[in-house]
């Protein structure tokens, strides 16, 4: 059974840091695509960023320069490290794992698994 499990959410203060973890088990995604999404109250789900099985990354505008992925393959877990975080960054963030096709890696509906999602939250 395959199963992906956040953690490393939490409250912090605005311009504070938080890295999240998502370790995956019952198979091996060293070639797949990771992602981490987002979704505030009454919002839909956002990405954040992507990291494809060779490295390559790709954030939402709102995250660059804040934000990295990075990925550890021996572990089959991918990080987020959020640093000057900001009240709008609020969000249960989860993560996901596929084989989209390059033009679909930021849709949520093209990533195959998902994490039971971390709460992140920032106070002004």
């Amino acid at each position: 059974q395959v199963q992906l499990v956040e953690s490393g959410g939490g409250l912090v203060q605005a311009g504070g840091s938080l890295r999240l973890s998502c370790a995956a088990s019952g198979r091996t995604f060293s070639n797949s695509y990771k992602a981490w999404f987002r979704q505030a109250p009454g919002k839909e789900r956002e990405f954040v960023a992507t990291i494809s099985g060779s490295g390559s990354t790709y954030y939402v505008d709102s995250v660059k320069g804040r934000f990295t992925i990075s990925r550890d393959n021996a572990k089959n877990t991918v990080y987020l490290q959020m640093n000057s975080l900001k009240p709008e960054d609020t969000a249960v963030y989860y993560c996901a794992a596929g084989w989209p096709p390059y033009s679909r890696t930021t849709q949520a509906n093209s990533y195959d698994y998902w994490g039971q999602g971390t709460q992140v939250t920032v106070s002004s």
